[in-house]
């Protein structure tokens, strides 16, 4: 579906209708929480698939609820009538959010999607029609210029990014705005950007209709909209980052060779951010035949900047593409055009020597240091959402831990996070556990294996006794050399710092 036939998007001109139509949706309970009400568990998770029968059938009544919910979020007809009594429908018409459907009917213009901000607040989420429930697969493969609603990958780097209050901020690439509207929460100014014109025009309504303050919108790919002397104090992107061969679908193919499109936004952002500030990313990368995906993610980090890359997910090059083709419904159609899609993605790989992709979060700091530390994981377990004072709590470690070589972590002193437990993993019955684990239940959830002197230590911290006094109090009990013990511990206690396990008192 190209720009030129989608349908007329809602005018961006008339805020006071977008007051009054949120009035109106609020008052109707038309929220996240409503939603939950009214749909049930089942039926509301059942829209996060793309399936839509469970909501319909819990829609049948004629309550305001029952009736917005039919409209704007499962994109059905209604009476004129009944929805006269809800909604300003006049205005709405007259601006573009509803269009008549018939001689007795009224179909809502765009998708509309209640999202709860992470303070409570009520927001609306606008998105091109089919695309508020389950993505573009709604749409099929005709979206090439789709703006798609609120999706898991969007909701995840919401949860991430970090969130102290800041002069300006940058969301790259916004589409339907939800990082916009996350972001002027707690940034003075909030630029967004994005290459197709319909997004920012998307994200206008969006942050109208969830009553925020309005950003600075810039059409552009990547940085080309950012002037030259600006700079930032956040940067977030959840970037068109499907590795894919041509740019078929703007909402998500780069139109980049291979990985290079969010190599390319992580090398830009250095120069752009203030010292201090966070870019935060999520992204694909290719694993290429002899070449470490490690060695691949530490050449993109730019100058100046400490980096935390975490690897979330792997899938081969087959997993990967059938991902893809079916996120684009295109498993739905021909299926001999189905099959040359498969196989010009295979080629694609083939010719790159990629043998899979991997899927994380990438995180800069700009530093002043003359030493920027980069710390590269896998880590594919569950985590506590939001993460965001996580992650700026690793940053304020690395810079901790910068700062001490092993004679001032041995003067320090430390407590034991919150939140943490030991595990002993042994033989019933034997005298000494085989194992001994240190485990978050907050955050990333970590755990961490330590031997006896390490949990010793550990359990020991709370902030009173320097880590030397303690080590010399454990060698003392355990019948070891003082001086040999402190000169093999600093590097465990570094690791369960920079883990977070034990924080500076």
């Amino acid at each position: 579906m190209s720009n030129a036939t989608q349908s007329p998007l809602p005018s961006a001109d008339h805020p006071d209708v977008a007051a009054r139509l949120r009035e109106a949706l609020l008052a109707a309970s038309f929220t996240a929480d409503g939603l939950l009400d009214l749909l049930g568990a089942p039926a509301y998770a059942a829209l996060a698939r793309s399936e839509t029968v469970p909501a319909l059938r819990a829609t049948r009544g004629d309550t305001p609820l029952e009736t917005l919910v039919r409209l704007f979020l499962l994109q059905q007809p209604v009476p004129y009538a009944r929805v006269q009594d809800v909604l300003p429908v006049h205005a709405c018409v007259e601006t573009g959010w509803l269009t008549r459907a018939g001689a007795d009917d009224i179909a809502a213009t765009v998708d509309v999607r209640p999202f709860g901000g992470p303070d409570g607040e009520d927001w609306f989420i606008v998105s091109d029609l089919g695309c508020a429930v389950g993505g573009a697969g709604g749409v099929g493969s005709s979206a090439e210029g789709v703006v798609l609603g609120v999706g898991g990958a969007s909701t995840t780097l919401a949860g991430i990014t970090v969130r102290t209050p800041v002069s300006a901020a940058l969301d790259l690439g916004t589409g339907s705005g939800i990082q916009a509207l996350h972001a002027v929460r707690h940034a003075t100014r909030v630029t967004a950007t994005d290459l197709n014109p319909r997004a920012l025009h998307i994200t206008a309504l969006t942050l109208a209709l969830s009553g925020a303050p309005a950003a600075d919108l810039r059409e552009g790919s990547l940085f080309e909209p950012v002037r030259d002397d600006e700079t930032f104090d956040l940067i977030v992107s959840n970037p068109p980052f499907v590795i894919s061969p041509g740019a078929r679908l703007t909402y998500r193919d780069g139109g980049m060779g291979g990985d290079d499109l969010c190599r390319s936004l992580v090398q830009g952002a250095g120069e752009r951010l203030n010292v201090g500030g966070f870019a935060q990313f999520l992204a694909n990368w290719q694993h290429v035949e002899g070449e470490d995906w490690q060695d691949r993610l530490r050449s993109w980090v730019p100058r100046g900047c400490d980096a935390w890359i975490v690897q979330r997910e792997v899938q081969d090059i087959t997993q990967y593409a059938e991902l893809w083709l079916r996120d684009a419904g295109d498993h739905q159609g021909d299926p001999a055009e189905y099959r040359a899609r498969y196989d010009a993605w295979l080629d694609e790989f083939e010719a790159r020597k990629v043998k899979a992709v991997g899927f994380g979060w990438i995180t800069l700091r700009r530093t002043a240091s003359d030493e920027p530390t980069i710390t590269l994981e896998e880590w594919p377990h569950p985590v506590e959402q939001p993460l965001g004072d996580t992650i700026r709590a690793h940053f304020e470690r690395v810079d901790y831990l910068r700062g001490h070589d092993d004679a001032a972590l041995l003067a320090a002193r430390f407590r034991l996070a919150a939140e943490v437990v030991q595990e002993q993993v042994g033989l019933p019955g034997a005298e000494d556990p085989e194992h001994v684990v240190l485990r978050q239940n907050r955050g990333m959830r970590r755990a961490t294996k330590v031997d006896t002197v390490g949990a010793g230590f550990a359990g020991v911290c709370d902030g009173s006794l320097s880590a030397g006094r303690i080590l010399d109090a454990i060698a003392q009990l355990v019948g070891e050399d003082p001086v040999l013990l402190r000169d093999r511990t600093p590097a465990q206690i570094r690791l369960l710092v920079e883990q977070g396990f034990l924080e500076p008192a």
